[in-house]
């Protein structure tokens, strides 16, 4: 695993997964428009590290998370689904038949027993301390044309509950106001907006810290739709395979990962609020102004040589999505532990990860798949899920293709649909109402006669399976010959 931003870059350069770009590139508006081509290109394109971004000497790194392969390796995996396993396996350990089984358990206790996280006394984030520095000194980018101003987009929030001190990370938009300000775009469904509606309850000040490039591991841990009241960090100590250092910031109570490349330090006032936006989001849209809290800069600590790490969200498919593919793999098995019958799910990347949700059970009674539907829409974050589609188990739910053929041939919209209204994601402009609007669900499995349906289902056309590895080798046949011409 990787404990630091540079140690990642520096393997993506041996592997050819990284572009340096030498020439100088202006953070107004010309490092979006080529990062958003290359998150185009197939398989997500490379990722970026812009040399000379125009006006600053700190390297701007973009797209760093942007493929399979690349998150792949940042949580040190061979291949997602082998950490949903491994999960899997944590939650539901066998229990021993021995002494012997219960020593191979062994190594299971201490991890857990590893994920906590430590407090170290020095940190390369704190190398330069700079009471009186400026926002206006890091190459924080302008995305899209009509954006309210520049943005720090892969911030990992750190904020703690007033009453409880329970911790939460978070990453949140962050638009620059001035060298000392910036807008926090708490979302009202968020920790940090829990946080921040405790601290105006009490009318306290709430401290914030803002962490920039950490180990990569982290990055991902921010965006995770961890379960309220569990620590980010804990996830980072199962996925790094040891306990994340922290450090004490300079001018507030908090503590942030000691890997950092920058980290912003402030507060948030009670009551104060400022027009922020537009952005241009990862719906591909821009989001609508809104007065959000105010974020005031006490201190920006900093390593010696930093990078700016940073992202571009935009029209889909984006890097946001390879950092959501992740999620879809990991908390599978923790969903399956409320749901069992599920056996895949998919948010595939033009659905922006909750306008679209793709479920095969294992179908087990009538109405079994309108069961599945309102169990997701009160899961966690899963409640944002706009449509979801649910199909039988032998459906492979990463096949758009066939999943729109399924739905084409399974489903019969005046029996088959099920409507409903309830909470919806903020950045959701279709609804009526901000965060709250319909949702619906597609039951596109088959029918039973217990659930009316009184005719024959048709059969799955498929060949024989001698017919069809004949076909196999005759193909195999046919590429081998030279082609004429």
């Amino acid at each position: 695993m990787y404990a630091d931003l540079n140690d990642f870059l520096a393997d993506l350069d041996r592997r050819t997964l990284l572009t340096r770009v030498t020439e100088p590139v202006s953070p107004d508006l010309e490092i979006a428009a080529v990062t958003d081509r290359v998150c185009k290109s197939p398989g997500g394109g490379p990722a970026l590290l812009f040399a000379q971004p125009s006006g600053f000497d700190m390297p701007v790194a973009t797209n760093v998370f942007g493929s399979t392969e690349r998150m792949c390796l940042a949580l040190g995996v061979n291949a997602l689904d082998d950490l949903a396993r491994e999960i899997d396996e944590l939650m539901t350990p066998p229990m021993p038949k021995g002494m012997l089984d219960a020593l191979k358990m062994l190594p299971l206790v201490n991890r857990l027993s590893d994920l906590m996280p430590k407090t170290v006394k020095d940190a390369p984030c704190q190398e330069v301390v700079r009471r009186d520095g400026s926002l206006d000194e890091l190459p924080i980018l302008k995305c899209w044309p009509e954006d309210g101003g520049r943005f720090i987009t892969l911030p990992l929030v750190f904020t703690k509950d007033p009453e409880t001190g329970v911790r939460n990370i978070g990453t949140y938009r962050m638009q620059v106001f001035d060298g000392r300000t910036t807008g926090m775009h708490w979302q009202r469904h968020k920790g940090g907006a829990q946080h921040h509606r405790v601290a105006e309850r009490l009318g306290k000040r709430l401290e914030v810290a803002v962490a920039l490039g950490p180990e990569p591991v982290l990055t991902y841990c921010a965006t995770a739709p961890m379960p309220e009241g569990l620590d980010e960090l804990l996830l980072g100590g199962f996925l790094s395979r040891r306990r994340i250092e922290l450090v004490k910031c300079i001018t507030v109570d908090l503590d942030v990962p000691a890997s950092s490349h920058i980290v912003l330090e402030g507060y948030v006032e009670p009551g104060e609020r400022r027009r922020e936006g537009p952005f241009g989001d990862h719906t591909g849209f821009y989001s609508q102004p809104d007065d959000y809290p105010v974020f005031h800069l006490t201190c920006i600590t900093t390593r010696k040589r930093p990078t700016y790490l940073t992202t571009i969200v935009g029209i889909p498919p984006m890097e946001d999505y390879y950092l959501g593919l992740a999620s879809e793999r990991i908390f599978l098995p923790m969903i399956r532990k409320t749901v069992p019958e599920i056996v895949d799910m998919h948010f595939p990347a033009e659905g922006i990860f909750h306008n679209l949700v793709i479920v095969s059970i294992d179908k087990r009674y009538p109405g079994h798949a309108r069961k599945i539907m309102h169990a997701f829409w009160g899961l966690g974050q899963l409640m944002f899920s706009k449509t979801i589609i649910v199909v039988d188990k032998n459906v492979d739910v990463h096949d758009v293709r066939e999943v729109a053929w399924i739905v084409g041939t399974h489903m019969d919209p005046l029996r088959d649909i099920q409507m409903t209204r309830g909470p919806v994601d903020d950045l959701d402009d279709a609804a009526d109402l901000p965060a709250y609007g319909g949702k619906m669900g597609i039951d596109a499995t088959r029918k039973w006669a217990s659930e009316g349906y009184t005719r024959r289902w048709p059969t799955r056309i498929a060949t024989t399976e001698q017919a069809g590895r004949r076909a196999a080798t005759i193909l195999e046949t046919i590429q081998q010959q030279p082609r004429k011409g």
